[in-house]
């Protein structure tokens, strides 16, 4: 007797009975069988793909995806290598921000498509600057130009013999008598020498006052 189809309970019923296992047994799926079934139901293979290379392909597949992995992780290391070299040699993010800048800039001057874009725009001055329309905007702007100054400089001229015809009036004339005048009565005759007397030094002092 086969003692895994005999049942060892003591309390069962069927205590000593064989029971037998291999009709149930029979209809329980292998799990990997299942997923597998499952799997290519899934994702049925392409045309003209067998099974064996279809599995050669998942291998590959999954080794260059642990050489990504890797590569990732060695350059993670770099990375924080770099960044630990530069703070050593006090790099700062901006300033290796600037020198990428200026570095990007020197490639684009240095570039083809930009080297063609200057040309294309001198050529187009050259074509802009020979054209009849150009030439008489340019000549009437400069005469625009020559006779605003001409304006400028007549206005200038009348101002200024304006203010000389003031200055010989006689209106301004005895104007600048009248400044004069009172000028001398403030300051006095400071140019001869003489002494600024005050109102109070004009009133003589008596020796003897009368008692």
């Amino acid at each position: 007797m086969d003692p895994a189809s005999q049942d060892i309970n003591l309390n069962s019923p069927n205590k000593g009975l064989v029971v037998d296992h291999s009709d149930s047994l029979s209809d329980v799926p292998v799990e990997g069988a299942a997923e597998g079934a499952v799997g290519n139901a899934a994702n049925p293979l392409p045309p003209g793909l067998t099974e064996e290379e279809a599995e050669e392909l998942r291998t590959e597949l999954t080794k260059v995806e642990e050489e990504i992995n890797t590569l990732r992780q060695v350059l993670s290391a770099k990375e924080r290598h770099a960044t630990e070299l530069k703070r050593k040699l006090g790099l700062s993010p901006l300033t290796e921000l600037k020198q990428n800048l200026t570095k990007s800039w020197q490639d684009v001057q240095t570039s083809n498509a930009y080297l063609r874009t200057t040309e294309k725009l001198g050529e187009w001055n050259e074509r802009v600057t020979s054209l009849d329309l150009y030439k008489k905007t340019q000549e009437t702007l400069s005469q625009a130009g020559q006779k605003t100054s001409a304006a400028l400089t007549t206005v200038g001229t009348v101002i200024s013999k304006r203010l000389g015809d003031m200055r010989n009036s006689a209106t301004f004339k005895s104007f600048e008598d009248k400044v004069g005048n009172l000028k001398y009565k403030v300051v006095g005759p400071k140019g001869n020498g003489e002494a600024v007397t005050s109102p109070t030094d004009t009133t003589p002092t008596q020796e003897n006052p009368p008692f």
